[in-house]
C-alpha cells in the first residue's frame, strides 16, 4: 500500500463518521424503516408506521435520528414530508445485512 491509501484508510474523520451511521442504524426499526425506503419510493411517517403498525411517534423518532447522521433525506411537498434513503451506499449496506441474514 501507498503512503496515501494507508492515510486514507486511517482517516479518523471518515471513519468516525462512518461508524456514527452504522451506530444510528443498528436497530430493528431502523433496519425495517431502511427495506421499505430501499425501493426507491418516497413515504410519509403515516404511510411508514401505518405499514410497520408502530406508533407514528417512534417512526418519527427514528427517521429524525437517522435524518441527522444523513441516512435518509426528507422533502417538503405540501403538508408532507417525505423521506427517501440519502445514499446508494445505504442500500447496498442493507443488502449487506440481508446478505448475512440469509446465510
Amino acid at each position: 500500500m501507498t503512503k496515501i491509501e494507508i492515510d486514507s484508510l486511517l482517516n479518523l474523520e471518515k471513519l468516525t463518521e462512518a461508524a456514527e451511521m452504522l451506530k444510528a442504524m443498528a436497530h430493528p426499526l431502523r433496519i425495517a424503516i431502511l427495506k421499505l425506503l430501499s425501493n426507491g419510493k418516497p413515504l410519509t411517517v403515516s404511510e411508514i408506521h401505518e405499514i410497520l403498525n408502530i406508533e407514528q411517534s417512534t417512526t418519527s423518532h427514528h427517521l429524525s435520528i437517522m435524518k441527522t447522521r444523513n441516512i435518509v433525506c426528507a422533502k417538503r411537498k405540501g403538508k408532507n414530508i417525505f423521506y427517501t434513503i440519502s445514499h446508494e451506499r445505504i442500500s447496498n449496506i442493507l443488502n449487506c445485512i440481508q446478505q448475512c441474514h440469509n446465510d
